[in-house]
């Protein structure tokens, strides 16, 4: 089984990164773009067949591991 794990900064956690893509792109000629957020997937094989399991295992690998709580926020999606 497949798990994607999408992490984003949590709303009101600044994104210099983000930032730095709008300015690009408005370098680049894009214009109207307001705000950028930037974030990571994260995709892992799995062992696991059964859905509730695996998306409990993927989610204390969250807690502990891929995400930052404190300032990010994940969603599990099996796939």
């Amino acid at each position: 089984m497949k798990a994607r794990v999408h992490v984003m900064l949590k709303t009101g956690v600044l994104d210099p990164q983000g930032e730095a893509v709008r300015h690009a792109l408005g370098s680049l000629g894009f214009s109207g773009i307001e705000s950028v957020r930037q974030g990571k997937v994260i995709e892992l094989d799995l062992a696991e067949t059964e859905a509730d399991k695996a998306r409990a295992t993927v989610t204390e690998m969250c807690e502990k591991l891929l995400a930052n709580t404190v300032i990010e926020s994940y969603s599990v999606e099996l796939v």
